[in-house]
């Protein structure tokens, strides 16, 4: 229902709970699955252990603490300590303002960040494809 529709990117999953526009809450929030923040958060927002997860703050939403989790889309604006482990996409309406960790990012033109972009190093190598070997054709 509040998918982010993206073809570039299927794994996504579609938000399974919302905290609405106009809803203020206070307190770490810990869930599984896809998750859609329109309010305020004042909190630490993170995925389950041994869960990945999907956190969308959309254009109105506000966080105010630390966030961890696999995938992240940012519309809104966030305060605190940012650790996306797979994705971290932010548009254009994006306000961050703090330390932003990821292993692969997207900024849209207009997104602003406050702190250090930090690219998280990958525990292995991903290995790249093997490249292809040419022999020789006699005529």
């Amino acid at each position: 229902m509040f998918a982010e529709a993206d073809k570039k990117h299927p794994r996504l999953a579609p938000s399974e709970t919302l905290i609405g526009a106009g809803t203020m809450f206070s307190g770490d929030i810990v869930f599984s699955g896809g998750l859609r923040i329109d309010g305020e958060v004042k909190g630490n927002v993170r995925a389950r252990h041994g869960h990945s997860g999907t956190l969308v703050i959309g254009e109105q939403g506000r966080i105010e603490g630390g966030i961890d989790v696999a995938r992240l889309i940012v519309n809104g604006m966030v305060t605190g300590r940012v650790d996306a482990n797979e994705l971290l996409r932010l548009r254009s309406t994006a306000r961050i303002d703090c330390d932003v960790t990821y292993a692969l990012v997207e900024i849209d033109p207009g997104a602003v960040v406050r702190g250090q972009l930090l690219q998280r190093q990958h525990a292995a190598p991903i290995a790249a494809d093997p490249q292809p070997v040419l022999t020789p054709q006699n005529p």
